[in-house]
């Protein structure tokens, strides 16, 4: 069969429902589009009009705040699709999109993660599986200790000291060395983690498998991580965001974009170069700059080089069945991400997102052509 090619919805609106985790609400308030619940709570299916069409997606939480936007806006010139995605974890989404042990409830159309699914993984898809990378973004490390003078900047022995369990308080020498001037307070550091299967946490501990012996002989890289030392659990970016925010002298990692919109303070990190950078688009940019995308999709760029390359930076990914048995539906996910992968690249840098260069949206688009 023949790739799908675009073809424009006339007339009906989209409708847009991004699920996210209790503390969501009460820290950012109700963004458009966006619909918060209680924990496990279950959304109720969206009302689709006469001759529309539900594409239900889940997973990720890491690009949850661009694809708000994204789905939001392509209710505008494509209004024939009604979009509901949960976002609940790369770790979730993943499960769900093999169809392991799902319930009806969970079924979905497409899945979203931070981590590019393992070999077993596709193949346990009996439908086939495409992998289509869309955004790009920084993992912060961010941080609550008031009062301090400077934004905080974390060499690679003090970062991956922090997160390994060996340094337990903020006033370390290791981590002063790089704070000269600055009074550090005498507090134990309380590290806040991802207590849910996250594409957030692969990318971290993916730096850190590639930068330390030891954390690769002990952790390695991972959705789900054994945590060291005096560690405190949320579920999903927002809400160790949240986290962070209530916890005076906490320390987490979580998307720039979450950081940013709850108003934390994040660190500058020692790159590979020895360069102190803060994240941003720029950096994140830099640590793509020149990379090739292999023939199955998988980049990873654990630890980048470059003066300017922020060092814990990931792609995400869109997972689609390679065939689906309902055309409209295949049509209709084609022609979504297609528009993401294009025109909505433009909203991703506002939003603290990396858009994509164009060589590797040229691939993406490729596969995304794959799908039937």
């Amino acid at each position: 069969m023949r790739s799908l090619k675009c073809r424009p919805h006339p007339g009906v609106q989209t409708v847009l429902a991004v699920l996210v985790g209790l503390g969501a609400a009460a820290l950012w308030g109700c963004s458009a589009g966006a619909v918060p619940r209680k924990e496990n709570a279950r959304e109720a299916t969206p009302a689709v009009p006469a001759g529309g069409v539900l594409l239900r997606g889940a997973g990720a939480t890491f690009p949850s705040v661009l694809y708000e936007k994204w789905f939001a806006l392509y209710q505008a010139g494509h209004p024939n699709a009604v979009i509901a995605y949960e976002a609940v974890g790369s770790g979730e989404g993943v499960r769900r999109f093999v169809e392991q042990h799902v319930d009806t409830d969970e079924q979905i159309d497409f899945g979203a993660s931070d981590a590019a699914m393992r070999d077993d993984e596709i193949a346990a898809v009996a439908r086939g599986a495409v992998l289509v990378p869309v955004t790009a973004g920084s993992v912060a490390v961010a941080y609550n200790l008031p009062g301090l003078p400077a934004d905080l900047r974390l060499s690679r022995q003090a970062y991956i000291g922090i997160f390994s369990g060996e340094i337990r308080n903020w006033n370390d020498p290791r981590i002063a060395r790089t704070n000269p001037g600055v009074k550090l307070p005498n507090l134990t550091i309380a590290t806040v983690v991802r207590q849910d299967g996250s594409g957030t946490t692969f990318a971290l501990t993916k730096h850190l498998d590639a930068t330390s012996d030891a954390w690769r002989t002990r952790y390695g890289a991972a959705t789900l991580v054994n945590w060291p030392g005096n560690s405190m659990r949320a579920t999903g970016n927002e809400g160790v965001a949240a986290r962070i925010k209530a916890s005076i002298g906490s320390v987490g990692y979580v998307g720039y974009e979450f950081a940013h919109r709850a108003g934390l303070r994040v660190a500058l990190l020692e790159n590979r170069a020895g360069k102190i950078v803060a994240p941003s688009e720029r950096s994140s940019s830099a640590a793509l700059a020149g990379v090739e995308l292999p023939d199955n999709l998988r980049l990873y760029v654990p630890d980048p080089a470059g003066d300017e390359a922020y060092p814990i930076v990931t792609l995400t990914w869109i997972l689609l069945y390679g065939n689906y048995t309902d055309s409209p539906k295949a049509q209709a996910l084609h022609d979504l991400f297609q528009w993401c992968l294009t025109d909505g690249q433009r909203y991703a840098a506002d939003l603290g997102y990396t858009p994509l260069p164009s060589s590797l949206v040229q691939r993406s688009l490729a596969a995304l052509d794959t799908v039937r």
